[in-house]
């Protein structure tokens, strides 16, 4: 199911990505900056999500909200960051195309001469706001911080979250904070898509005659990291919680390589809908967990599984954290059932298939050929991605399993209600996370 394209490149570096279809008169704009949390260092991070922010704000020719001009044309708009990349996307009616070409390639090339104090430490509140809601005042909200210190060692980009350290923000000043745009948000670190009722010579022509005319930029070299080696930790943390919970994990071949399709089916069958494997047991069965999960997290140089369990009252952490290895085991013995191997590959092409539903927003045609245009040089990946699920066997599986999902080479973490150690998983030593 090959996605058509157009690809060219513009002078100054830019990746020009169009894909025609006039199913619907809306055309989809999506543009990647190749720059997320892992382009940080140790005692500067947060920049990148806190960029997401100032990107909507304003820029030299349009000084004030993003979202009214587009939204008043009837469209819809929406960004985010995340460790590798952050993406900004526009769906709106064919003919307002050229305003999303021109606004986009006003914050592009024009953000820095409307990026003034105020708005810097407006949109720095906003974030450090946005860190007290989604992770230190939401139960079991710092457990991505804790997980993500035990899984990377120390320096390695993917030890932090993408919202950055609050002393990190705290100590940033707009200085800082320019030059990181004027590194990372330039024609020769991005690539822009578009897709939908448009003509390519004409949606070409209005790139260049926007974007052309920004600087380059320089290149921006790949990001180097220490190795992910296995290594077992086994920690506690108090929190505003009623029920305990466990979180296990280990490191994980990066996206794309040998191994992350084999163990993304794996999550998918072990804790993942209430056919899983881990669901029925835990949740059906035993009655010991009221929740489970899985996944794969798949990232650009290095990934990470991870399976959480919420102790049901009455029940456990040992015994959740016994049963999780004990499934694990048992697909690493026996494999996966014919049954859950036909229900794994149905479910991820039915996936692959569904993204190419919608023309634009997350994970939609635009967002897929930019996505691999970024991460593989080369937007038709498509079908070799797909394949790469296709072409898993039970043995492939087990094979993953059993050499990534070791249970001597685990981090294992134990979120338990404040007051209680006691209910943490045997051997886990309390630890503090701000």
């Amino acid at each position: 199911m090959p996605l058509s394209f157009i690809k060219h490149t513009l002078a100054n570096g830019l990746d020009v990505l169009i894909h025609e279809d006039h199913a619907c008169p809306i055309v989809a704009v999506n543009i990647w900056y190749h720059v997320g949390s892992k382009n940080e260092q140790p005692g500067r991070t947060g920049f990148a999500h806190l960029f997401e922010h100032l990107m909507f704000e304003g820029s030299a020719h349009h000084d004030q909200s993003y979202f009214q001009p587009l939204q008043g044309a009837g469209g819809t708009l929406n960004g985010s960051t995340n460790a590798d990349r952050t993406n900004y996307w526009e769906v709106v009616p064919s003919n307002a195309l050229e305003l999303a070409l021109w606004m986009e390639s006003d914050r592009m090339g024009y953000l820095l001469p409307a990026l003034t104090e105020a708005k810097f430490t407006n949109q720095r509140d906003v974030v450090l706001n946005e860190r007290r809601q989604n992770y230190e005042n939401r139960p079991y909200g710092l457990a991505p911080m804790a997980m993500l210190a035990a899984v990377f060692p120390p320096d390695h980009p993917y030890r932090w979250t993408t919202i950055g350290e609050i002393a990190d923000l705290q100590a940033a000043r707009l200085d800082d904070v320019r030059a990181f745009f004027q590194r990372y948000y330039h024609p020769a670190n991005a690539s822009i898509a578009i897709a939908g009722d448009v003509d390519p010579g004409e949606a070409l022509a209005l790139v260049d005659r926007y974007f052309g005319e920004i600087p380059p930029g320089e290149l921006v070299p790949a990001v180097n990291a220490p190795s992910s080696r296995p290594r077992e930790g086994r920690y506690s943390l108090e929190d505003r919680v009623e029920l305990p919970r466990i979180y296990m994990a280990w490191p994980t071949p990066a996206m794309f390589a040998e191994g992350d399709a084999d163990l993304d089916l794996a999550n998918d069958l072990l804790a993942n809908g209430k056919t899983s494997r881990l669901y029925r047991r835990l949740v059906f069965e035993e009655r010991s967990a009221t929740d489970v999960s899985a996944a794969q997290n798949s990232r650009e140089i290095g990934g990470y599984t991870q399976v959480v369990a919420t102790a049901a009252p009455g029940h456990g952490l040992d015994e959740l954290e016994a049963a999780v290895l004990d499934e694990i085991r048992r697909l690493v013995t026996d494999g996966p059932t014919d049954d859950e191997m036909d229900r794994g590959h149905t479910q991820a092409e039915s996936q692959f298939i569904f993204r190419l539903q919608t023309v634009g927003g997350f994970g939609g045609k635009s967002d897929q050929l930019n996505a691999y245009n970024v991460f593989k040089g080369d937007p038709s990946y498509f079908d070799r991605d797909l394949a790469r699920y296709r072409d898993v066997t039970p043995g492939s599986m087990r094979q993953a399993a059993s050499r990534y999902l070791d249970p001597s080479a685990r981090v294992t973490l134990s979120i338990v209600p404040r007051g209680r150690n006691d209910l943490a998983a045997t051997g886990c030593e309390p630890i503090a996370v701000s």
